[in-house]
């Protein structure tokens, strides 16, 4: 398919769609590299829904608060400018529209542009604010693996996993291609380098609008 690394072909192909200035939050795993691959000229305000706005990168060896952490545990530093607040402010920001974009991992997704990404038969990921980012965000961008693992398409003509919000996904991105969510239903805007339209379609349950200028994925 291509020499390069699947989740990091989409992470960096996601990074694109951020825009300098934007209020930005990313979900638990895969959507988390995302902030290490922003265009030079892009910097995001990275808000995170346990309350803080402003995160910065991991912080150096010795340098770590472990009292500042993301929604996914994880350690990082707050650029300057950063804020801390409580529980309730940080969804206030969230349900009041105030975040330009969100970008989740996805366990399934569908012709209507709904999005289950939580949960499985017999196992609960974790819903943390989910539901309220794909409701609240501007932009909705999932980011996930085109198939699962015994090759089985995630994009469904209809999901079966419980959803995690009904009709709010924007963009999809995958290790096979670029997908737009549109009123008139799912377009085909870019493959995969090594990757054919023919193998997208094939790849894929929900039906695909393909125009008749899809581009190969730049992710330089």
């Amino acid at each position: 398919m291509t020499a390069m690394d699947p989740r990091e072909l989409i992470v960096k192909r996601v990074a694109k769609e951020l825009k300098d200035g934007h209020v930005v939050n990313l979900g638990i795993g895969l959507p988390t590299r995302v902030a290490n691959h922003l265009p030079q000229d892009v910097r995001i305000v990275l808000q995170s829904e346990n309350g803080f706005v402003g995160l910065g990168n991991p912080p150096a060896q010795g340098e770590e608060d472990p009292d500042i952490v993301n929604a996914g545990g994880q350690l990082v530093s707050i650029n300057p400018g950063g804020a801390f607040f409580d529980s309730a402010m940080s969804f206030a920001i969230i349900r009041g529209g105030h975040v330009d974009a969100t970008v989740l991992g996805g366990l399934q997704v569908d012709e209507e542009g709904n999005l289950a990404n939580w949960a499985t038969p017999g196992r609960v990921f974790g819903m943390g604010g989910a539901m309220d980012l794909v409701v609240g965000a501007k932009r909705v961008i999932v980011a996930m693996e085109h198939r699962t693992k015994d090759g089985k398409s995630k994009i469904l003509k209809k999901c079966t996993l419980p959803l995690t919000a009904a009709k709010e996904v924007d963009l999809l991105v995958t290790d096979m291609g670029v997908i737009e969510f549109t009123p008139s239903g799912l377009v085909l805007r870019e493959v995969a380098p090594g990757v054919t339209v023919e193998d997208v379609i094939a790849a894929t349950e929900a039906a695909l609008m393909v125009p008749d200028d899809v581009e190969v994925m730049q992710v330089s």
